[in-house]
């Protein structure tokens, strides 16, 4: 069983910044990566930012240049700093890692509004 923590969400005015963490415990193997993601009201689950395990980095056209994924001091787990957040960028955020299956978190709510 693989539990995934996360952390930082909240309420924030548009411009704001916030800083997601998600850890990552329990039996798994070696993880390939480890990314967040997030889903609006109504709209499917979509990437915002993935960190892979030779530290490649990718992310949504939309938060290219305001958000960045980098890995957390532990091992196993990873923050998402978010900055210059707009109305759009609402959404719950689920963690999400991989090994040989895919896991999720339960989701922390980011909400955008001033």
């Amino acid at each position: 069983q693989v539990y995934l923590a996360e952390s930082g969400g909240g309420l924030v005015q548009p411009g704001g910044s916030l800083r997601l963490s998600c850890a990552a415990s329990g039996s798994m193997f070696r993880l390939r990566s480890m990314g967040w993601y997030r889903q609006a009201p109504g709209k499917e689950r979509d990437l915002v930012a993935i960190i892979t395990s030779s530290d490649r980095t990718d992310y949504a056209d939309s938060v290219k240049g305001r958000f960045t994924i980098s890995r957390g001091n532990a091992e196993n787990t990873v923050n998402l700093q978010m900055n210059s957040l707009k109305p759009e960028d609402t959404a719950v955020y689920v963690c999400n890692a991989v090994d040989f299956a895919a896991y999720w978190g339960q989701g922390t709510q980011v909400t955008v509004s001033s």
